[in-house]
């Protein structure tokens, strides 16, 4: 099973993120993330076997032991891509609010996983929603316009938890399913 660990939108949010994957419609060479799925990935972890299922979640309750984050409220806004404006693989959405308490529970995270044997993150880690990925450069100048001239504010939610989530691929694109929450706090 493929996991990783993850803060999810609420559905509330939905068609915001919608709206704004709109505004890149005309963009040839995106692929767009299921609005309904949208999340921010805390910790990718890759294939898991069953086995070690208590492990990795033995593993996120430590963290979560280790910090001090209490539940909190996180803002989505602004646009960014990834690696960067002259390539770009991913298009996301990012975090303004909870970006410190989002780091701090990936801080708490990566050395517990990697404990397990899971590869740290080679990368440092931004916090955000991926609202599309780039598959070729064809509509490459549309999205670089919008990412420096839009300044999007999608809403809020309060965090309360956070998810062990498995994701599956299907012929209609990944479909997520959660296998454990995690309460804050």
């Amino acid at each position: 099973m493929r996991l990783f660990v993850s803060i999810d939108l609420p559905d509330e949010l939905t068609a915001e993120v919608r709206a704004l994957q709109e505004e890149f419609s005309g963009a040839s060479g995106l692929n767009f993330t299921d609005p309904a799925q949208v999340h921010v990935t805390l910790k990718f972890l890759g294939d898991v076997s069953r086995g070690q299922l208590p492990r990795v979640k033995n593993a996120v309750r430590r963290a979560l032991s280790k910090t001090d984050v209490e539940p909190f409220e996180a803002s989505f806004e602004g646009l960014g891509v990834f690696p960067g404006l002259g390539y770009i693989n991913v298009v996301w959405l990012g975090v303004g609010d909870g970006s410190e308490e989002m780091t701090k529970l990936h801080e708490a995270i990566e050395p517990e996983v990697t404990r397990l044997g899971f590869d740290p993150e080679d990368h440092d880690f931004t916090p955000h929603v991926t609202l599309a990925r780039m598959e070729h450069a064809g509509g490459k100048e549309m999205v670089q316009e919008n990412v420096e001239e839009l300044a999007p504010t999608v809403g809020r939610m309060q965090v309360s938890e956070i998810r062990l989530t498995e994701s599956t691929q299907t012929e209609a694109g990944p479909e997520y399913t959660t296998v454990e929450s995690f309460p804050l706090g």
